[in-house]
């Protein structure tokens, strides 16, 4: 039997005996990935608008002060979980804890540790990404919300964010499939997700090549799957591209006043059709 056919006979006799513990490892990979991308780009969204409050020079103080100090702890937590290896993360997290408690405080479960490090480690990324997307936003919308009586809160909340939203929504997918793939580190820890699953499988039949194949078949197959969703949801926020200006008077404002004409061609088709 020649190398490649004993390769395909040893991947279909782990997937006949282990397909239920690969399917559960990738369900621990894309559960973990998904809960850390949202709590992550939570983190990364309150730290990024937190640094683009604007100061001026007139205001309290006590303000001033603050917002200095919560921006140079935003800028040494960033640095520190985009300048260290995620694996160490873990090992500094979990095992640290219970050696600076000196046993006192220990984690319940090791998925409550590797949540804790894939979503902050996620934040530290998206900090920056909501930052550069806030200031991505022309100054002008700022301008206008604030002449219409806006306050910093909604002009953020209303006008600001929902902009950047969709600027940084390539790089909140970037990050969910880096998630992907990034929390095979959490091993280390003991977190059995679909790379300690091959762990696992390999130290009970020693098949290390045709179970690292499956391996990754198995995480192409998740990023795949997330690149195709993410780009579906990224045309559905980007809304409906075909219209035309609903008015003709050159001199009416036509700011807003626009219109979809193959909608309501549909909306004729269907009332002729009744």
């Amino acid at each position: 039997m020649s190398n490649l056919a004993q390769l395909g006979s040893d991947i279909v006799k782990l997937w006949n005996n282990y397909a239920s513990v690969y399917l559960n490892g990738m369900w621990k990979t894309v559960s973990l990935a998904v809960i850390c991308t949202l709590v992550g780009c939570l983190i990364g969204f309150l730290c990024g608008v937190l640094q683009t409050i604007p100061v001026a020079k007139k205001d309290n103080p006590v303000k001033k002060g603050l917002l200095g100090l919560l921006r140079g702890l935003i800028r040494a937590y960033v640095e520190v979980f985009r300048g260290t290896p995620m694996i160490l993360q873990a090992v500094f997290v979990y095992y640290g804890l219970p050696y600076f408690t000196n046993n006192a405080v220990q984690w319940k479960s090791v998925w409550l540790a590797a949540f804790v490090v894939v979503a902050v480690n996620t934040g530290a990324y998206m900090a920056e990404t909501v930052r550069g997307g806030i200031l991505s936003v022309d100054p002008g919308q700022t301008e206008g919300a604030k002449a219409i009586g806006m306050t910093h809160w909604q002009t953020m909340t209303s006008v600001i964010l929902p902009q950047a939203l969709r600027s940084i929504m390539p790089q909140i997918g970037n990050n969910f499939i880096i998630n992907l793939k990034d929390t095979s580190v959490m091993f280390i820890i003991g977190y059995t997700d679909f790379f300690a699953t091959h762990k696992a499988v390999v130290g009970a039949t020693f098949l290390y090549f045709p179970s690292a194949t499956i391996e990754m078949a198995g995480y192409l197959f998740m990023t795949l799957v997330s690149s195709i969703l993410l780009r579906w949801l990224e045309k559905r926020m980007d809304g409906d591209a075909s219209y035309d200006l609903a008015t003709t008077d050159t001199l009416a404002h036509t700011s807003g006043m626009v219109r979809f004409p193959h909608k309501a061609n549909k909306g004729m088709q269907k009332e002729g059709g009744r």
